[in-house]
């Protein structure tokens, strides 16, 4: 899967999107604000979400439309995305922006108004958000457009991942990644479960990620260890502007350590290689081999006294120690010394 200049497959390094979404509590400034600090931050992409509240859902006070169970308890979600959403017509301001600071830009369209917009952008891929998982005219429609799609799977059963992808191929469209997600916001760490990124992979035969509302950057490191090549986190400049997502995601400062911190994961991670590296191999200059402890007179005898295993490496490997003892020195040998073969006599 290639977006944009970035290629993603499972020798390269994570792909990490700054997600915008209402982080620009309505300002324009802030928006393009928050771009530029995305790129100090270490990030390779900013996303956006596309949508206004009346592509997204419907103006109704009907008990459906009022949100219930986590932080907009009691509002509308009208009024919600009415407050959250990124005006269309900053779009193009915003993509521009981007990169001129060499960031790739793509968005969450949440209707095909808005995939038509965003094509009209040459936007290099599209993400499906968590609860658009069962939107399957959606997909499609997203799908055909054949640019990479990136599918959150935060409500996901299996039978909506398995619909979804069907859609994407229906289309004849296999640059499919799917991020594991916790649609909670913020979310527990407890349910992270974070072994589903590489099960996803795995089961689905597709790239994994994550797209995180955890606090901290713990998730996405153990994310980054069971093999996530997408990363997703929520990004602002500063939580004390405010808006509908301030308090679940992450200021610069916080990004930064967190970009840090995957990439010192993946060069942790490393590869399956017994061969030593040579600083490793000088560090065997310290593993145990055979000594002289004592003194030895010609014809004396090896004992577990004279003969010990004991740091540093430099003597004969202790795996000769039991054959050595009993046996008589050739000649006089110094305490200290390390043992070699031909300090023994008939060590044919």
């Amino acid at each position: 899967m290639k977006i944009g200049n970035f290629l993603i497959n499972s020798e390269s390094s994570v792909f990490i999107i700054a997600e915008l979404s209402a982080n620009h509590n309505g300002s324009l400034d802030n928006a393009i604000a928050t771009i530029r600090a995305a790129k100090r931050a270490g990030a390779d992409c900013i996303k956006l979400q596309t949508y206004t509240a009346d592509t997204i859902t419907l103006d109704s006070d009907q008990e459906d439309f009022l949100i219930k169970g986590t932080i907009w308890d009691g509002r509308k979600l009208y009024d919600l995305y009415q407050e959250a959403y990124t005006p269309w017509e900053w779009h193009e301001e915003l993509y521009r922006v981007a990169k001129e600071e060499g960031l790739i830009c793509f968005s969450s369209p949440f209707d095909k108004t808005a995939v038509d917009l965003l094509e009209s952008l040459d936007s290099p891929a599209y993400k499906i958000a968590s609860f658009e998982i069962t939107d399957i005219p959606l997909i499609e429609y997203v799908a055909s457009k054949g640019k990479p799609v990136i599918i959150s799977t935060g409500i996901a059963r299996e039978e909506d991942i398995e619909l979804a992808l069907d859609a994407c191929h229906r289309m004849g469209n296999y640059e499919v990644a799917l991020l594991k997600c916790t649609s909670s916001y913020p979310a527990p760490i407890e349910e992270a479960n974070m072994c589903m990124v590489r099960d996803l992979a795995t089961q689905y035969n597709v790239i994994s990620g994550l797209s995180d509302h955890t606090m901290g950057c713990t998730v996405p490191i153990v994310a980054t260890v069971f093999g996530a090549k997408i990363i997703e986190k929520h990004f602002i400049i500063d939580r004390s502007i405010g808006g509908p997502d301030a308090s679940f995601s992450m200021n610069e400062t916080e990004f930064t350590e967190m970009v840090k911190a995957v990439r010192e994961a993946e060069k942790a991670i490393g590869v399956v290689d017994y061969n030593l590296t040579e600083k490793q191999a000088k560090g065997r200059d310290f593993s145990r081999s055979l000594y002289i402890a004592e003194d030895i007179k010609k014809g004396e005898e090896f004992t577990e006294k004279n003969l010990r295993s004991v740091r540093p490496g430099f003597g004969l490997h202790p795996k000769y120690l039991n054959e050595l003892l009993g046996k008589t020195a050739l000649e006089d040998i110094t305490k200290g010394a390390a043992m070699q073969l031909n300090f023994v006599k008939n060590n044919k």
